[in-house]
């Protein structure tokens, strides 16, 4: 009889191969190669028993959306060879803390906040990569700027000297077919890159729309429940 550990990691491991022929059609279907996309692995609400068992599987990159959560994951993760994301709503009094941990942010959403972890970072010694979240509907809850606000806010994260200008992320349009979105964003990091040709990255996707964020140019997909399944409340 299987040990609870190895059953998880089994489950895992199962759910990685999954999405990752997901991946491999779609990059198939758009005509991309496999390493054009990297896969973020959002281990929110999930212990950090899975971070161990996604490294151990050679997944390097994994997402956050909670600085509480992320921070003590992080901490437990230490001298784990992945690559911190924050992909949450963030606030600028968590900025120290996220810029402790983080590799890229990928929700900054106003000039405040960019300067908040500029500040931050500098003071940590650490340069982090910033991504401009692209509003893509009417929906204030859920972050973002407009694309016509985009490349100013770009311009004050490429000016600070504790980040790095990534590129673009977005979500996706509750209820609606998500191509449309994901073409607009594609069009929103065209327009960018004149200016900054370096901001290439396009985080977009998760578990139900991949397949269309890989259509539309996404270098990043953030998938939780289809690799990790079904989430539980997550206990400290």
């Amino acid at each position: 009889m299987k040990n609870a550990s190895t059953t998880r990691r089994d489950e895992i491991a199962a759910g990685l191969a999954r999405v990752e022929r997901r991946i491999a059609d779609a990059c198939a279907a758009a005509g991309r190669a496999r390493d054009e996309i990297t896969l973020i692995a959002v281990s929110k609400t999930y212990p950090a028993s899975d971070v161990r068992i996604l490294s151990e599987l050679a997944v390097r990159d994994v997402g956050e959306n909670k600085d509480q959560e992320a921070s003590a994951k992080a901490g437990e993760c230490a001298g784990l060879p992945v690559r911190w994301h924050f992909i949450g709503q963030l606030q600028t009094n968590k900025a120290r803390s996220v810029v402790s941990y983080a590799d890229m942010i990928h929700s900054v959403d106003r000039p405040r906040l960019a300067e908040a972890l500029d500040r931050a970072a500098v003071a940590a010694g650490r340069r982090v990569a910033c991504l401009v979240q692209v509003a893509l509907d009417d929906e204030p809850g859920r972050g973002g700027v407009p694309p016509d606000q985009v490349p100013a806010l770009a311009d004050v994260i490429a000016a600070a000297g504790g980040l790095t200008l990534g590129g673009v992320m977005a979500v996706a349009p509750l209820g609606a077919d998500p191509a449309p979105a994901f073409a607009r964003l594609r069009e929103v990091s065209a327009a960018l890159r004149e200016k900054h040709p370096a901001a290439g990255v396009i985080s977009a996707g998760m578990s139900g729309d991949l397949a269309e964020a890989v259509a539309h140019g996404a270098t990043h997909v953030r998938v939780g429940t289809a690799l990790l399944g079904r989430r539980t409340p997550f206990v400290r």
